[in-house]
C-alpha cells in the first residue's frame, strides 16, 4: 500500500481569501491609480495572479503591477482570510488516518505559508506558483495520492498525475463543470470530506 498524502488546492477550497484578496486590490488601485473592480476579480479565482492583473495593466505594466501586488500582500490579505467549512476538519481527518498534507496551489509557496501559518492549519508540504497542468508535477514528486480542489484547472491537475481529482463548489466553478473536468467526486464543502476519504481509503489505500 502506498502512503496517505493527500493534496489540497489553498483559495477558495481550504481558505475564503476574497475578502483580503479584494482588500490588496483596493491598496493596489490607490497606489497605482489603475482601476481593479476587487470584487469580479474575486469571483474568479484560481489562474495565476498575472492573469487577472493583465485584465486592468497595460502589457508594460504588469510585471510591476504583480511584484507590487505581491508586496502588499501580507499586509491586506492575511488577516481577513478565513478557513472555509470543513476545512479543519479535512486536515485533521488526513492526520487522523495517519497521512499527510500537501498544499499544491497557484499563490506563491511564502504567501500561502503565509496564510496556513496565521490560521494554524498544520501541512507537511506546500508547493506554489502552479496552475493546472504545472500542479501536476508537484502531485506526483510528493506522491499525493488524491488532490482536492475548487476550479477545473484543479481536476486537470489530478487527471495529468493520474490520481483521482475532488472537487468541491465552494469557489468559481459548479458541480458539473468540476465532473465535466475529471471530477471523480464533487462535494459542497469539506465537510463532506472525511467520508469521502474513508471511501477512497477503502478503494485505494
Amino acid at each position: 500500500m502506498s502512503p496517505l498524502v493527500v493534496g489540497f488546492d489553498l483559495d477558495m477550497t481550504l481558505v475564503d481569501s476574497r475578502p483580503g484578496i479584494a482588500a490588496c486590490y483596493h491598496a493596489l488601485t490607490a497606489e497605482t491609480g489603475v482601476y481593479v473592480d476587487a470584487d469580479a476579480a474575486v469571483s474568479r479565482l484560481g489562474p495565476p495572479l498575472r492573469t487577472e492583473i493583465a485584465r486592468w495593466f497595460p502589457p508594460e505594466r504588469v510585471e510591476a503591477a504583480v511584484t507590487r501586488y505581491r508586496e502588499l500582500y501580507p499586509a491586506y490579505a492575511i488577516t481577513p482570510t478565513v478557513p472555509l467549512p470543513g476545512a479543519v476538519a479535512a486536515l485533521a481527518e488526513v492526520r487522523a488516518q495517519g497521512g499527510r498534507v500537501v498544499v499544491v496551489t497557484s499563490k506563491l509557496g511564502r504567501l500561502a505559508r503565509l496564510h496556513l501559518d496565521h490560521l494554524g492549519m498544520a501541512v507537511d508540504e506546500v508547493a506554489g506558483d502552479l496552475f493546472a497542468e504545472e500542479k501536476a508535477t508537484a502531485i506526483s514528486r510528493y506522491g499525493v495520492g488524491v488532490y482536492v480542489g475548487d476550479h477545473v484547472a484543479d481536476m486537470v491537475a489530478a487527471r495529468t498525475a493520474g490520481v483521482p481529482g475532488i472537487g468541491v463548489t465552494t469557489g468559481p466553478c459548479g458541480a458539473d463543470e468540476l465532473t465535466g473536468a475529471g471530477a471523480r467526486l464533487v462535494l459542497d464543502d469539506l465537510t463532506g470530506f472525511p467520508a469521502a476519504l474513508a471511501g477512497l481509503i477503502r478503494l485505494a489505500w
